[in-house]
């Protein structure tokens, strides 16, 4: 079987913690990752052996992503184990501390993927075709992720500044 990888990163003008936070609310995802919707099918979610069902595509066109978290370490990185019979590999959710041009706090996150190609040298031949799409859906979803967490942070401190 062919492996392939992806990382695709975004710089997110809101603290770790709040990057953190969207990014594990599984059930919430469907808000800014593009055309899928999540769901914690065992477990909390939130820890080791916690499973999870990510369903991506229109209608009745579309693949279920099957995935056991193998590594938790909150603030700062997920890992998972694709389970399916057709995502297969692993992916990792990384949270990383910078800061921002303003001086404040800030992160960038980091989606990595290791597929493991179905279809065996078919998938190695079509994957340089399907990448770039793949790409390009998963940058903008991280886009829409980086606004999410931008507004979720000027909100907080709205709040703060109020008390």
């Amino acid at each position: 079987m062919a492996r392939r990888e992806i990382t695709l990163s975004v710089d997110v003008d809101a603290p770790v913690e709040t990057v953190w936070r969207e990014v594990t609310d599984w059930e919430s995802q469907g808000e800014w990752m593009l055309g899928t919707e999540v769901r914690v099918t065992r477990g909390d979610g939130t820890s080791v052996g916690s499973e999870l069902a990510a369903t991506t595509g229109v209608g009745p066109l579309g693949v279920t992503d099957t995935m056991e978290i193998v590594g938790w370490d909150p603030p700062h990185r997920a890992t998972v184990r694709h389970t399916g019979r057709v995502v297969r590999g692993s992916g990792v959710f990384s949270v990383l501390a910078r800061r921002g041009d303003d001086g404040r706090e800030a992160s960038t996150f980091v989606w990595s993927e290791q597929l493991d190609l179905p279809l065996g040298a078919l998938g190695a031949l079509g994957w340089p075709l399907v990448r770039p799409a793949f790409a390009w859906g998963l940058q903008r979803s991280l886009d829409a992720l980086a606004r999410r967490c931008e507004r979720d942070a000027d909100r907080d401190a709205d709040r703060d500044a109020e008390r």
